[in-house]
């Protein structure tokens, strides 16, 4: 049922903070009241800010956890003390003469500097930085063919040291280089991890130009104002001091200034009080100056917040839906970018669709950022929501029980996958280069003598799908934009046909992101993973396997995960030659599947 359209209600009352969220709740704003109210009684940001880690668990082995979780909050003054050892590494670049920069890493070490990157974009006088986060043999050859190889400075980026998919794109990156310049190859990389991680004594055997330790009591997804972000940023030629004053304007300077008006822990109170409330899907609407802050804030709310059947699932670059498309399980937070002179108004069909959303009854919070610097203020806010609205869920911020599942489920078919003691699949269906596998209902297990159509087998199994659910889609491809494209068109065609908030992740990023909410989060996703036979042979130095291997052991090892819990998925495996053709396939077949016949009169309404 939908909610009754309500006044709007702006929680805020200080006009002079324009970094307030404002917020129209509608029927939902008694509601945050009442939870502000409660937690000036418990004195909820007095403990947040002492770091009382019984906010988020009173287990004791997991309060532990927490207690080791907690350092993002108080980094960004030492952070800005360091801001010189930080910028060492620009003269350092420029006195070797390196004119490009390649960062190798994955989720939290990877995902603020693409923001970043592409929303500040190259930097005269400094290095051409890309990222690169994939195990695709194509995206690493593309990264490798991107600038010559002896002019490239790498950024190894690992918290742990021992991340795979960033121990197997260094290995391969040192190999190639090994090649050209010898020993001297350990001068091209630069490391960014933890003390003690075995990363550490691998860049003093290999001659690391540097290594940057970060503190160990930050967890990867709340390290973006650290060194894993700074270090990055630096090297780009951003401003990190203005970065990072951006950000403190956050802090609670003076007991005075400890309060739940503090607008970060505001934020945090709707997202939370609305998840509690059957509000569980986070949809942002950002300034396409600023898209990219999505993925960042992505991985942040789904790994933090989705687990023990509970979470707020983030829905990044979706555009809005038409008010009758969506069911009463939706939150919109629009990100606008303001006073810039080189930014877009954000205010077209946006804004209208943001209007009518309002007045239809689904909450709406209007964020406005001054300039592209502001983006420092983000980081840390939606950090220190996405902490207070797990609280509120009763959820522990800092811990992701679900992800080593699928770590477990590749490294054993790895093995099998090496050793070619896999024993293969029986596809469903085979049509057009594609071919589909899984467990598919009555509708499409038709008698042998039926034929069965794709569109039939789409349709059976995301009919499965729950009440307030949403739909993935999981792409092993190599990312484009041209795939972007395809998929994105995939995706609004089964949108907008089921009536659910949706996703779109490539693999392997998604894992180290919206992978946990996907199976620790509730068990309402539908799932399609797409993949392509055979893909090129890229060897990985030192492992009996390659990158094509990997991420196809990556990908069948999360597909176990997923069905394991009896969620619908389906497996489209694409031809190597007709990955573009598969996808325009799979957009026809999803559409037929959904025509004015078929179509699919969403329970999540």
């Amino acid at each position: 049922m939908k909610t009754k359209p309500s006044r709007t209600s702006n929680i805020v009352r200080k006009d002079s903070l324009p970094e307030m969220p404002w917020a129209a709740l509608g029927p939902y704003a008694s509601a945050v009241e009442a939870r502000l109210k409660e937690m000036k009684e418990t004195r909820f940001a007095q403990r947040f800010w002492a770091k009382d880690y019984g906010l988020w668990s009173t287990d004791e082995k997991a309060a532990g956890v927490v207690a080791n979780r907690l350092g993002w909050l108080s980094v960004l003054e030492p952070m800005r003390d360091d801001a010189g050892l930080i910028r060492a590494i620009i003269t350092e670049s420029r006195t070797a003469g390196f004119t490009h920069a390649l960062l190798l890493g994955m989720g939290g070490s990877s995902l603020c500097p693409e923001v970043l990157r592409q929303t500040f974009g190259p930097q005269p006088g400094y290095p051409d930085m890309a990222v690169l986060d994939s195990t695709d043999p194509q995206a690493v050859l593309n990264a490798a063919a991107r600038a010559s190889i002896e002019k490239t400075l790498f950024l190894v980026s690992t918290k742990s040291g021992s991340t795979i998919e960033t121990s197997s794109l260094f290995a391969y990156f040192y190999g190639q280089l090994e090649k050209k310049v010898g020993a001297a190859a350990g001068r091209s990389f630069v490391a960014i991890t933890d003390p003690g991680s075995p990363l550490i004594a691998l860049a003093a055997a290999k001659g690391f130009r540097r290594v940057y330790q970060n503190p160990a009591d930050i967890g990867g997804r709340y390290s973006a104002l650290s060194y894993f972000g700074l270090v990055p940023a630096a090297l780009m030629g951003i401003d990190i001091n203005r970065l990072l004053a951006r950000a403190m304007s956050l802090l609670p300077y003076g007991p005075g200034a400890i309060s739940e008006d503090n607008p970060a822990i505001q934020l945090g109170a709707i997202l939370g009080e609305l998840g509690l409330q059957g509000r569980n899907k986070v949809t942002l609407a950002l300034s396409p100056e600023i898209a990219s802050f999505g993925c960042w804030a992505e991985q942040l709310v789904a790994e933090s917040t989705g687990k023990q059947g509970r979470g707020l699932f983030p829905v990044d670059g979706e555009p809005l839906p038409a008010p009758k498309d969506c069911g009463d399980d939706r939150v919109f937070v629009q990100m606008n970018l303001t006073n810039d002179k080189g930014s877009k108004d954000n205010g077209g069909d946006d804004v209208r669709k943001l209007q009518a959303l309002e007045k239809a009854g689904h909450p709406v919070v209007r964020i406005l950022l001054r300039n592209k610097l502001d983006i420092g203020r983000e980081f840390f806010r939606w950090e220190i929501a996405t902490a207070v609205a797990s609280s509120i869920l009763g959820v522990n911020a800092f811990d992701e029980p679900n992800v080593s599942e699928s770590k477990a489920n590749t490294g054993r078919l790895l093995k099998a996958l090496a050793s070619k003691s896999l024993p293969p699949r029986k596809a469903v269906l085979r049509a057009s280069g594609v071919s589909v596998y899984g467990n598919i209902p009555t509708t499409a297990a038709k008698s042998r003598a039926t034929k069965i159509k794709m569109s039939d087998v789409i349709t059976s199994q995301l009919r499965r799908g729950q009440a307030g659910g949403y739909l993935a889609i999981l792409a092993y491809l190599t990312p484009s934009p041209a795939t972007d494209r395809l998929l994105q068109r995939l995706r609004i065609t089964l949108r907008d046909a089921l009536g659910v908030a949706s996703s779109v992740g490539y693999g392997p990023r998604y894992l180290h992101s919206t992978g946990q909410y996907h199976k620790g989060g509730p068990a309402s996703g539908c799932f399609l993973l797409i993949t392509v036979k055979d893909k090129m042979k890229v060897a990985i130095p030192g492992q009996p396997y390659g990158f094509e291997t990997l991420i196809k052991a990556q990908a069948l090892g999360d597909l176990e995960a997923i069905e394991s819990r009896r969620l619908p998925a389906l497996h489209f495996e694409l031809s190597a030659e007709g990955t573009s053709h598969g996808l325009r396939a799979l957009c026809q077949w999803a559409t037929q599947a959904f025509s004015r016949k078929s179509r699919v009169k969403s329970n999540a309404k």
